[in-house]
């Protein structure tokens, strides 16, 4: 049987540049150890020539199925995203951001947990400035999929230019919408809440690219308004309690009103490396309780915990085998 097929998903407006979604396009189709089925490139509104050249000449000359979305007016991130998965022929579907680099590896390490059951899989991404070889910082997310639901009720748990997810468990959820800047953190939140099978995958399979005024785009009122809808919603739907809404207008809508001066180093230490941290801390407490077993003496083979499934197919953290997963 032939393994199950997956779909890229890119998206692409007026303000991107040629150079960088030709380098986006074949860091994550041409120079893959697993490539996609099917390539979903969305253009959303009118682009330059020079970047409508350069879509034509990555339809064209692609090696892999390329379907070609053009929307005639700017609709926005979300909008776009979900027009791109009606398009996609598979229900496996991975994200990627028309300026960034993904690693040759990447979907080889990914694609292979959604189709041992998971629904959404993230992974860390380096930041980089000029080139790939010029790294200033380093996102590293949660790991296990409970510490991934506890974190999501104060910050985005997934970064998002690295997901693979199931298109079913995202339609299940709503789709992307229209809330923009936030979407896809909106996204994440009512996948989780719809009993998702979430993973993150530690390593950094991304390059993502963090031009001049990277940290100014994570403040101002235009992003303070999303953030004060995002939390409305979520307090509206139960995701969080009234305490933790107030926690979250204080804590992060003061981090969109903060000077850049002060957002860049607070981020930097605090908000991108607490996935690391924990796993750490996670990996110390596995490795007491290994210790203490060990010290217990023999346990008989029915008791001890699963170490894959059944089927032969990588093992998920927090994985339920008896749980059905979305078919597409």
């Amino acid at each position: 049987m032939q393994p199950e097929a997956f779909t890229l998903l890119m998206t692409v407006y007026g303000g991107d540049r040629a150079e960088h979604v030709r380098a986006a396009f074949r860091s994550a189709v041409d120079e893959q150890t697993l490539r996609p089925d099917q390539v979903v490139l969305v253009q959303d509104g009118p682009v330059p020539p020079e970047l409508a050249a350069c879509l034509r000449e990555l339809v064209t000359g692609s090696a892999v199925e390329v379907s070609f979305v053009h929307l005639e007016r700017n609709r926005g991130l979300g909008p776009a995203l979900d027009a791109g998965l009606q398009a996609a022929r598979h229900d496996i579907v991975a994200r990627m951001d028309a300026d960034d680099v993904a690693m040759p590896h990447r979907f080889q390490t990914q694609v292979p947990l959604v189709r041992a059951g998971a629904d959404l899989v993230g992974a860390g991404l380096l930041e980089f400035s000029a080139d790939i070889s010029d790294i200033v910082g380093q996102r590293i997310p949660p790991s296990d999929p409970n510490d991934i639901a506890s974190y999501s009720r104060l910050h985005d748990p997934f970064n998002h230019p690295t997901v693979v997810y199931r298109r079913s468990a995202v339609v299940a959820a709503g789709g992307y919408g229209d809330l923009p800047l936030m979407e896809d953190y909106w996204l994440f939140v009512r996948m989780i809440a719809n009993g998702a099978r979430v993973v993150n995958v530690a390593e950094p399979l991304v390059y993502y690219r963090v031009g001049d005024g990277a940290y100014e785009r994570r403040g101002g009122r235009d992003l303070l308004r999303s953030e004060l809808r995002l939390q409305r919603q979520m307090l509206h739907e139960g995701f969080i309690s009234q305490p933790q809404y107030w926690r979250n207008v204080l804590v992060r809508g003061g981090y969109r009103l903060v000077p850049t001066m002060i957002r860049k180093p607070f981020y930097r230490r605090v908000v991108a490396p607490y996935g690391a941290r924990r796993n750490r801390s996670r990996d110390r407490e596995d490795a007491r309780r290994a210790t203490a077993t060990r010290q217990q003496g023999y346990v008989p083979r029915h008791a001890r915990p699963a170490t894959g499934a059944a089927d032969g197919h990588e093992s998920l953290p927090g994985r339920d085998p008896a749980r059905p997963r979305h078919e597409g």
